[in-house]
């Protein structure tokens, strides 16, 4: 598969991208619905738990050979609580603090953490000084976000967004894990394996902290937790993969700036959530320290300037 590293994406691309963006960015949505009746680590055994079987049939139907060793079955499960039930729960008990859109905001600098951390542990990934500039950047639209106060007066508010970046870094070391323990395997079957992992994580979990769960809910929360389960987590890693394959992994990386706005416009929507001129400001911070991170749009407008001198 060869890497586009060019901002040109076909019009099916763009919306596929979108439609990536509007799934995962529905996963606050979902989420901040769902915690109204569902504690947060409940929430997220929902969300892989359900999205297993959906993903089971895909992979079956496409003829895709179940992996028997156990060193992939280890790496599977290793996976599944980085990418899944670390992250998830931070950020699902993130959201019973703070506003499903700034939640997303924060989660905007998964990819710039990402490069850093791939840069710190990846041989073939060196450390530039674009990454350690664009995620300096990130770091700094995440400080605009927090306030001065953050630092004066630390609070709940503050504490779960510390945990949104927690998970952030999770993600990070997500990718490093899956590049290094499972480039061999089918990306469809590394998605299905680490949410079996993440289910065999949470369950215990769950059962030990917030007991049996409660299926006694309202048709508006069992209507998240479907969402999320089976439009945020099992047909995005579908579209994820696709997109991947169509414009490649670095337009795949557009979709961390595209969550925010329909998380936002989602959460204002049907929740009466609103952003202060601060979070996007600081929004705005962490795009350009994305497009640091990338470069590719400096390298675009570089190309157009030299083009027309």
């Amino acid at each position: 598969m060869t890497e586009s590293r060019t901002l040109n994406l076909d019009s099916k691309s763009i919306l596929m991208l979108l439609l990536l963006a509007a799934v995962w960015g529905g996963s606050f949505f979902f989420a901040e619905v769902a915690l109204k009746e569902v504690p947060p680590l409940t929430v997220t055994m929902y969300r892989v738990v359900w999205a297993v079987p959906f993903l089971a049939l895909i992979v079956f139907f496409k003829g895709i050979l179940i992996p028997r060793s156990l060193k992939v079955w280890w790496s599977y499960l290793v996976m599944g609580a980085l990418n899944n039930a670390i992250p998830f729960s931070l950020i699902f008990w993130g959201q019973t603090q703070i506003e499903s859109g700034l939640a997303s905001i924060l989660n905007g600098t998964t990819a710039m953490f990402a490069a850093v951390i791939s840069g710190l542990l990846l041989p073939d990934e060196p450390l530039t000084l674009k990454k350690i500039l664009g995620a300096s950047l990130g770091i700094v639209g995440v400080a605009f976000i927090m306030g001065p106060s953050a630092l004066a007066n630390f609070n709940l508010s503050n504490l779960a967004q510390l945990a949104i970046l927690g998970a952030t870094l999770s993600y990070a070391f997500a990718g490093v894990w899956g590049k290094t323990a499972l480039s061999g395997q089918p990306p469809l079957m590394n998605a299905l394996g680490m949410l079996i992992g993440s289910t065999v994580l949470m369950i215990p979990i769950v059962l030990a902290f917030d007991g049996s769960p409660n299926l006694a809910l309202s048709v508006e929360v069992w209507s998240a937790l479907i969402g999320l389960a089976f439009l945020s987590t099992a047909l995005a890693y579908i579209l994820y993969f696709a997109v991947m394959v169509r414009a490649g992994t670095a337009n795949l990386l557009l979709v961390t700036l595209l969550i925010p706005p329909f998380a936002v416009g989602l959460g204002a929507l049907f929740l009466g959530e609103k952003l202060g001129i601060q979070a996007w400001i600081g929004f705005g911070i962490i795009a350009v320290g994305f497009a640091v991170t990338d470069g590719r749009l400096f390298s675009y407008l570089s190309q157009k300037a030299s083009t027309k001198s």
